[in-house]
């Protein structure tokens, strides 16, 4: 008698597809994912590594661990508040269910009393104003370099941006300052010195050709010693009388000021200082999406709004949505780091480090995204040998921790006290493959 290769066995792909725990996939995974599933389990069975009658199973369990997307969810154990090779600022549970309701079909840019085209973003707009009294206006651009960009071309292209060479600088992956500004067809006119620039430096550049004068904020570093610099108060009255535009680039995004923050700028005391315009980024200090906010004088924002480049940069529904719900919140989870408890810390992290056998370090965190450089953020580490730092970046839950001296720190300041039992099991795994 003839025997039947277990290969003829195998169910064909239209019947897999007919399966009704596939059919509800498909929705979530589409076509072309689901059939590349199909095909893998299928050559598993063909070499030998899977029952014929086991297919369906399979099939069933590695759809249900699909993921939609190749990013991970990660625990941020370094410390780093607004890390930004992970994405900068998590988003508060407000601004995740105002992404959620905002990915159908909604009235970003129509009155749905008159049923007339509306003026993009006037929510998003509304709660800047509202959480920032100082401006007259508000424009929501797709990230903070793209609002520098719009206000550089808008106000000065063609003219001259007179910027203080102390603040000429290097932002993340190589992006300068000058290469930005020249790219928007203005001219850079640098005044001063690397560590000091007076008030007379700038009167002595303006002229004709001035488009707009610019006080960037050095987020990224600090220069000290034998140091001066003009103020925008300073600045303002320099400018009194002329229709040279003031823009002050805050970089970080505080809308307000923050105590714990002394020497970060805000939107609200540059404004009052003299600025007519600020820019600055959602991701950062405010807590919010990738964004690039406008805030200052009607009409200085106006002309930005007005520009051509406006619509290339302009954010999407997504991008208002969540920026509005942060800004109305009035926190986020970079606010709660940044303010964290440090007994509470402490606590948790000697539960942590009680539970897998470790100790507790004294372990300053940082602001990152380039704010308050050099600012120490008091806390506590859970330290475990080195080689667990692999295991943990590569697990599930993915954790990233910080690797000094020859130890890896677990600082649990940007962790969710929620996540904690997780982590614990990350640990646990990590030490049984790094033993």
């Amino acid at each position: 008698m003839t025997q039947v290769d277990p290969r003829r066995l195998i169910p064909r792909t239209d019947q897999l597809l007919a399966l009704r725990s596939v059919q509800r996939e498909r929705k979530r995974l589409g076509d072309n994912v689901i059939r590349a599933v199909i095909k893998t389990v299928q050559d598993r069975a063909r070499r030998g590594e899977l029952p014929p009658e086991r297919v369906p199973d399979a099939l069933e369990a590695a759809l249900a661990s699909r993921a939609t997307t190749s990013l991970r969810p990660v625990l941020n154990a370094t410390g780093v508040v607004v890390h930004t090779n992970l994405g900068r600022a998590p988003l508060a549970a407000g601004a995740v269910e105002a992404l959620i309701a905002a990915s159908g079909y909604v009235d970003v840019e129509l009155d749905l009393a008159t049923g007339t085209r509306s003026k993009r973003g006037v929510a998003a707009r509304r709660a800047l104003l509202d959480a920032c009294p100082q401006a007259e206006e508000a424009l929501v651009v797709n990230n903070g370099a793209a609002a520098l960009v719009l206000a550089a071309t808008a106000l000065a292209a063609g003219a001259e941006v007179i910027v203080s060479r102390g603040e000429l600088i290097e932002i993340g992956a190589g992006f300068r300052l000058p290469d930005l500004i020249a790219s928007t067809g203005a001219r850079l006119r640098e005044v001063g010195t690397t560590n000091r620039t007076h008030l007379a430096d700038y009167a002595a550049a303006l002229g004709p050709d001035t488009g707009c004068v610019l006080k960037v904020h050095q987020s990224n570093f600090r220069v000290q010693g034998f140091t001066a610099a003009a103020t925008l108060t300073e600045l303002r009255g320099l400018l009194a009388g002329t229709q040279i535009p003031l823009v002050s680039d805050l970089g970080s995004g505080l809308l307000a000021p923050d105590p714990m923050l002394p020497d970060e700028p805000d939107a609200a005391t540059a404004l009052s200082e003299g600025a007519d315009i600020v820019t600055a980024s959602g991701d950062k200090l405010l807590g919010g999406p990738q964004a690039g906010i406008v805030l200052g004088r009607a009409e200085v924002v106006s002309r930005m709004a007005k520009h051509p480049l406006a619509r290339a940069v302009r954010a999407d529904k997504l991008t208002l949505a969540a920026l509005e719900a942060t800004v109305s919140a009035g926190g986020s989870p970079v606010t709660e780091a940044l303010h964290a408890d440090t007994p509470r810390l402490r606590m948790r992290a000697d539960k942590l480090a009680a539970a897998v056998g470790a100790t507790v370090v004294a372990h300053d965190g940082r602001v990152g995204g380039g704010g308050a450089p050099g600012v120490p953020l008091p806390g506590w580490a859970v330290r475990l040998p080195e080689s667990a730092a692999g295991p943990l970046r590569t697990g599930n839950p993915a954790v990233l921790p910080r690797v000094h001296d020859g130890a890896c720190l677990l600082d649990l300041r940007c962790i969710p006290e929620d996540d904690d039992d997780r982590l614990l099991s990350a640990i646990r795994t990590a030490l049984g493959e790094a033993s």
